[in-house]
C-alpha cells in the first residue's frame, strides 16, 4: 500500500464570499471568530479592524491542533454512519490584506510565513468590491491585526505601498475542502483510532478496518473513493489469509463490484483478479530487492509465484524462471502476465504443490544444473520461497533431495525462505526454526532480513543460505560442525530495528556474490 499506505488531497473550488463589519466590542482572538459566525453571516459589506485596538501576537499552534480547531468540520456530523455531504457546510472568517492585483506575485513571496497555508484553499482571491484589486489570504493563527506582521513584512508591505489595514472575509467551507483524516475524525467516536490510509490496488482501495470502525464503514469506503483520484472502489478484508490459495474473503464497501485491475510494480504490469489471488502492494521494496541480488544467466524456482513479481522481473533481467503456484487463478494470472510483459519464452510455468513443484520440476532442474559439468558454469541457482505462514516447513523437502555426487560449494542453491515471528528476537528465532526442519544450525551461514512489521509484535522475515551438501545430497557422511561450506557474506546493514531488535540488525541481508571456498 510503498506499498505504499497516502493521505487525500482536496477538490479546488470557488468559495461563496460573506462580508461584514465588526465592532470595537467585539475580540478578534480567532476562536472568537469562529463563535460570531452567525452574526457576521447576517452583516454587510467589508470591515475593517480598528487600529487602535492591538493584541500581542498569538503563541504559533502546531498545523494539526491548528486545523482541528478552525478547519475542521462542524460538530453535527459526529456518529454519522451514512454519508451526508451537505451536513459538512461550513463558515469561517479569515483575514486578508487589499492588494493591487499587479504587485500580488511580488507580494506573496515575502508572506510566506504569514500567508494561509492551509490546502485546497486559494491564498489569493478577487476582491468583490474593486476588480482591480484582489485579496491575500493570511494565516488566522498568526495576523490579527496590522501589529501580527513582522518588521520585515511591514517593510515589504511599506515598499509596495500596501496599506497593512486587515480586513475579514468569510469563507464556506463544504465537504471538498476538508481532508479524509478530518472528516473521519469529525464522524467517529471521539479518541477512536481513524483510517488515515490503505493500500492501492489498481483503482481498489484495499481497507484493514477496526472492529471500533465497522459501523462506519460505508461511509469510510465513500470517502476514500471522493478524495482519491482513480479509486473507484473500497474494500474491506473480513477474514485473515487461511486458505490455501492465500486469498481472503473481502467486502465491498463503496463503489464499483469490479475486482480486475492492473497494477504496475517496479515498472511491470500486472493484471488479475484482486478478489482470487494474492497481492500485496507493500512487498514491492522486497520483490526489487531479490532482484537486484540476481545476475543476468542464474536460474531461479519461484516455488510460490503468485500472479508473477518475482518470476517477471528475474525473466526480464534473462535468468531462467521456473514459476510455480497451486492456486488456478493465479497460475492463469502468471501466464497471462508473462506474455503481457513478453517473457512468457523465459518463464516455464506450473500448477503444482509446492512440494510436487520441489520433488518434481525443480530437482530435475537441479540434477541438471549441479551435476558433472556444473563446474564450467559460472550462473547461480536461487530459490524463493514467499509463503510465510508455511513456508518453513517445505524446506524439510530439501533433506537428501538429490543423488550422485555434490556439486561445488559455490554453485550449493541459495534459498530465500520468508516466515513471521512474534518472537522478542524474531531473527534468531526464524534461524532456529528453519535449522530446526533442516537439521542443522543455521546461526553461522544464514542471514536475516526484516521485510517489514504485518502487525504490533508481528515481523515478517526472510531467512538466506546455501542448502548445504550435507543436506541436500544423499549418502554424504559430512556434517554442518566439519564440512568446507563457508558462511555466506553479509552485506552493511541496510535496515536498522529498534532497540530491542538489534539481533536483526546484525544479520541483515546477504551480499549474493558467491564466495569463494576456504
Amino acid at each position: 500500500m510503498r506499498n505504499l499506505w497516502r493521505q487525500f488531497g482536496f477538490s479546488r473550488i470557488l468559495f461563496k464570499v460573506e462580508t461584514c463589519r465588526i465592532s470595537e466590542s467585539e475580540s478578534l482572538a480567532p476562536l472568537a471568530w469562529t463563535s460570531q459566525i452567525q452574526k457576521l453571516s447576517r452583516a454587510p459589506g467589508i470591515f475593517l479592524l480598528d487600529q487602535r485596538r492591538r493584541f500581542s501576537t498569538m503563541t504559533e499552534i502546531e498545523t494539526n491542533q491548528r486545523d482541528s480547531e478552525l478547519f475542521s468540520p462542524p460538530s453535527n456530523v459526529r456518529g454519522m454512519t451514512k454519508l451526508d455531504r451537505t451536513a459538512f457546510k461550513k463558515t469561517v472568517t479569515i483575514p486578508v490584506l487589499k492588494v493591487r492585483k499587479e504587485i500580488v506575485n511580488k507580494l506573496m513571496r515575502s508572506l510566506k510565513r504569514a500567508a494561509l497555508q492551509r490546502p485546497g484553499i486559494k491564498r489569493v482571491i478577487e476582491d468583490p468590491e474593486d476588480e482591480e484589486s484582489r485579496l491575500v489570504m493570511l494565516d488566522p493563527y498568526k495576523i490579527f491585526t496590522d501589529g501580527s506582521f513582522e518588521r520585515a513584512e511591514l517593510g515589504i508591505l511599506k515598499q509596495l505601498n500596501v496599506s497593512p489595514q486587515i480586513h475579514k472575509y468569510n469563507l464556506e467551507l463544504t465537504y471538498e475542502n476538508f481532508k479524509s483524516e478530518e472528516i473521519l475524525r469529525a464522524v467517529l467516536p471521539e479518541g477512536q483510532d481513524v483510517t488515515s490510509g490503505f493500500s492501492r490496488v489498481g483503482h481498489i482501495a484495499h481497507l484493514n478496518l477496526r472492529d471500533h470502525q465497522l459501523p462506519f464503514k460505508h461511509l469510510i469506503g465513500q470517502v476514500m473513493i471522493d478524495k482519491n483520484p482513480g479509486i473507484t472502489s473500497a474494500v474491506n478484508k473480513i477474514n485473515n489469509i487461511y486458505n490455501t490459495y492465500r486469498n481472503f474473503q473481502m467486502e465491498v464497501l463503496s463503489g464499483e463490484e469490479n475486482m480486475m485491475t492492473k497494477v504496475r510494480e517496479n515498472g511491470y504490469t500486472y493484471e488479475f483478479d484482486f478478489s482470487k489471488v494474492y497481492w500485496n502492494p507493500r512487498l514491492s521494496t522486497e520483490h526489487s530487492r531479490i532482484t537486484e541480488l540476481l545476475k543476468s544467466g542464474d536460474v531461479l524456482f519461484d516455488v510460490f509465484a503468485g500472479v508473477g513479481p518475482f518470476a517477471i522481473p528475474a525473466a526480464k533481467k534473462n535468468c531462467t524462471v521456473f514459476a510455480n503456484d497451486l492456486n488456478p487463478e493465479s497460475h492463469k494470472w502468471l501466464l497471462h502476465n508473462c506474455k503481457l510483459n513478453k517473457v512468457d519464452q523465459k518463464v516455464k510455468v506450473f500448477n503444482l504443490d509446492g512440494k510436487d513443484f520441489l520433488q518434481g520440476p525443480v530437482r530435475e532442474e537441479l540434477m541438471q544444473q549441479l551435476g558433472p559439468l556444473s563446474k564450467e558454469r559460472k550462473h547461480s541457482v536461487h530459490i524463493v520461497m514467499n509463503l510465510p505462514a508455511k513456508a518453513i516447513e517445505f524446506l524439510s523437502v530439501f533433506k537428501l533431495l538429490l543423488d550422485g555426487p555434490p556439486c561445488g560449494i559455490e554453485l550449493l542453491p541459495i534459498v530465500h525462505c520468508y516466515s513471521f515471528s512474534k518472537d522478542p528476537n524474531p531473527a534468531k528465532d526464524v534461524q532456529q526454526r528453519a535449522g530446526a526442519v533442516l537439521g542443522i544450525s543455521l546461526e553461522a551461514c544464514s542471514s536475516v532480513h526484516l521485510v517489514r512489521n504485518v502487525a504490533p509484535n508481528k515481523e515478517m522475515l526472510c531467512i538466506t543460505f546455501r542448502i548445504p551438501a550435507a543436506v541436500l545430497y544423499k549418502n554424504q557422511t559430512l556434517t554442518l560442525e566439519n564440512q568446507d561450506d563457508p558462511p555466506l557474506k553479509r552485506q552493511k546493514t541496510d535496515k536498522v530495528f529498534s532497540e530491542e531488535k538489534t539481533q536483526i540488525a546484525s544479520v541483515t541481508s546477504l551480499e549474493m556474490s558467491s564466495p569463494s571456498p576456504h
